[in-house]
């Protein structure tokens, strides 16, 4: 069973999934790594405080896992 990012998960919990999910949070600017909110904004809240679609957002990040 593939794992599943959820737009309730945190950016924190994301990122320990793997190193995949920096290169695409990158794509978006979001440079979620060394940022002190990762550990408890959720991807929504993050997606919504930086004007970006969550579902697409949502949808890049679950593709790394698609083929796992």
């Amino acid at each position: 069973m593939s794992q599943k990012i959820t737009k309730d998960m945190t950016f924190h919990q994301v990122l320990q999934m793997s190193p995949e999910v920096a290169k695409v949070l990158g794509s978006y600017n979001l440079g979620c790594v060394g940022c002190m909110g990762a550990m408890n904004e959720s991807i929504e809240g993050g997606a919504i405080a930086h004007g970006l679609d969550v579902n697409k957002l949502l949808r890049d990040l679950n593709a790394i896992f698609e083929n796992q």
